[in-house]
């Protein structure tokens, strides 16, 4: 009777993952060297729209993995199907791992994907009928990283396209255990190994160094990180929220006593859960 069960049920949660859109970033991806295979490495978008959508709030879902993998179920898949049962629209994004294989400058792929898929669901929302929507990102680890990076260098365009900050710009930014300064001893070493390095540059350092892009525009922020965080030191959150208060923006941080890494929507050792905090937090914000 019970494996009928999960075999219903996995067959149902399959069955609603396969339902959703895939959407190719591009058409000739960006950024790639001519000799490259990028078939295990191509940037793709996935679609949530809900039946009956409840909310204007649109995410985008950057699920993390240190820029060596993408943890595209737990903090990708799973968390859109909660937004869209609760009437929320979002997109999850599969993007580019950094490459000096594949890329001509493997720094800016994730960022050139965040920022062309922003755009594009921007276009798509445009479709819905969703009146006031308000689009914006959800990361997760290192892709809590590449959503800060969305939410504070929107004023480079890093396909020199010719768009317009407002336009690459998210309306507001959920950061869950996030990586956000490449400073040494505070960092997740893997990830700005992998984004970054091997060497390292004063310049990189500061680009990357998300606390210290914040500025009067950076959007408003709920962050979410554990103390007991060994993998990515609760002090990435605590100097991305400080930078925010000196420029009295909007923010909530979410913290647990105990949780470590990688919980995604459930820390199984704490029985708060952020996930319906932050709901809560977004809808009261005053845009």
């Amino acid at each position: 009777m019970l494996r009928t069960f999960l075999s219903l049920l996995m067959t149902a949660i399959f069955g609603f993952l396969q339902a959703q859109e895939r959407i190719a970033l591009y058409d000739t991806v960006p950024n790639t060297k001519d000799t490259a295979n990028i078939s295990n490495n191509t940037p793709e978008l996935y679609s949530y729209i809900p039946s009956k959508i409840k909310h204007p709030y649109v995410f985008l879902i950057i699920p993390g993995g240190g820029y060596t993998h993408i943890a595209m179920d737990h903090e990708g898949h799973q968390v859109a199907t909660r937004l869209a049962e609760q009437g929320y629209c979002s997109f999850v994004l599969k993007y580019r791992l950094p490459s000096a294989k594949q890329q001509m400058d493997k720094r800016i792929a994730p960022i050139q994907d965040a920022q062309r898929a922003l755009t594009l669901i921007k276009k798509k929302i445009a479709e819905v009928p969703l009146d006031g929507a308000k689009v914006g990102v959800l990361g997760f680890s290192a892709g809590g990283h590449l959503a800060s990076t969305l939410s504070t260098h929107f004023d480079t365009d890093y396909h020199q396209s010719g768009l317009a900050p407002a336009q690459l710009r998210p309306d507001f930014s959920v950061l869950v255990y996030p990586v956000i300064t490449m400073e040494e001893g505070i960092t997740h070493n893997g990830s700005k190994q992998k984004l970054i390095g091997p060497e390292f540059n004063q310049e990189d350092i500061v680009k990357f160094s998300n606390e210290q892009n914040v500025n009067s525009h950076t959007p408003p922020t709920f962050l979410i990180h554990a103390q007991d965080d060994k993998t990515v030191p609760i002090e990435n959150s605590y100097r991305y929220q400080q930078k925010l208060n000196q420029y009295n923006i909007s923010n909530s941080l979410f913290s647990y006593a105990i949780g470590g890494h990688g919980f995604g929507m459930h820390n199984k050792q704490e029985p708060r859960e952020w996930f319906n905090n932050m709901l809560d937090w977004l809808n009261n914000l005053k845009f």
